[in-house]
């Protein structure tokens, strides 16, 4: 990592959005990237590793200044969402990817994405120095409708200031749709207040679910039955994101419900923030 420096162009950023059989956001992601000015591209996993590939389509994770999980249902969410995914990084990359988040570089994970963050341990990430535990310390559990759930949700930013996504964002309530069956976020029984108190004191909570009055609400407002109605959360560093909403799809104003009717009509949705928040922090690096 470098020294502290707003002097690098945006263009000369790289960003990967990784993917597998069966991830399905990566081109919305790429484009939200794109957008921005960055050179973002879909890197197969394969690329980083594989004696099959062409020269010239591997790739090195030193390439790259973020890191995306992005949705879908990779590895068609068999054994459990995320998992095989998780299981392959971690067979091949582990090294690198711990490397690349121990020198501060940031990784998102959108949905799918999410899940695999948890599977991989570096989800909720409370050792520094070790960013991916041996074992999954949090689960993203079946939904408690018991079914896929697809809708617009209203997430209230409650990070004060660690997260490297949103620190640009203050206190606000943001709408990201929300598809998945398994975003249920659950911690050992014996032992869920103690999570809930360590995320808060450390400043690792980013959104919670809110109903259309901005309080704290059930069923349909929690989609999945999440406890503490978390959304999102980031490592004790700051610069690991995972969050079941899907910020690409919101990235443009009309991608919004309520377009075109907006008071301030936008050419950008709530979903660019998180991208161009990732892209600043990259700047300063």
């Amino acid at each position: 990592m470098g020294d502290m420096s707003d002097n690098v162009n945006v263009e000369d950023i790289k960003i990967a959005v990784l993917r597998i059989e069966g991830t399905n956001c990566e081109d919305e992601t790429v484009r939200a990237l794109r957008n921005l000015g960055v050179f973002a591209e879909a890197v197969h996993l394969k690329q980083f590793y594989s004696d099959m590939i062409k020269e010239k389509e591997k790739r090195n994770m030193k390439d790259y200044s973020g890191i995306v999980f992005p949705g879908g249902f990779s590895a068609g969410d068999y054994v459990r969402a995320g998992a095989i995914f998780s299981a392959r990084v971690k067979s091949v990359l582990r090294e690198d990817l711990e490397e690349f988040i121990r020198q501060g570089y940031p990784v998102l994970g959108i949905c799918n994405g999410f899940q695999i963050l948890v599977e991989l341990g570096a989800l909720p990430g409370f050792d520094e120095d070790k960013p991916l535990a041996e074992t999954p310390e949090m689960v993203l559990a079946i939904n408690n409708s018991n079914r896929f759930e697809c809708r617009q949700s209203l997430l209230k930013h409650e990070n004060r200031g660690k997260c490297i996504f949103t620190k640009d964002l203050g206190v606000k309530v943001v709408m990201y749709p929300v598809a998945h069956a398994e975003g249920k976020v659950t911690f050992p029984s014996t032992a869920e207040g103690v999570y809930i108190d360590r995320l808060v004191e450390n400043d690792q909570i980013v959104f919670r679910y809110v109903d259309d009055k901005g309080s704290y609400a059930g069923y349909p407002w929690n989609p999945n039955g999440s406890v503490y109605n978390i959304a999102g959360i980031c490592n004790i560093k700051g610069n690991v994101f995972g969050l079941m909403p899907h910020p690409e799809r919101a990235f443009f104003s009309w991608n919004h419900l309520d377009y075109p009717n907006k008071t301030a009509l936008d050419e950008y949705g709530d979903g660019k923030i998180i991208f161009q928040s990732m892209i600043d922090y990259i700047r300063r690096l």
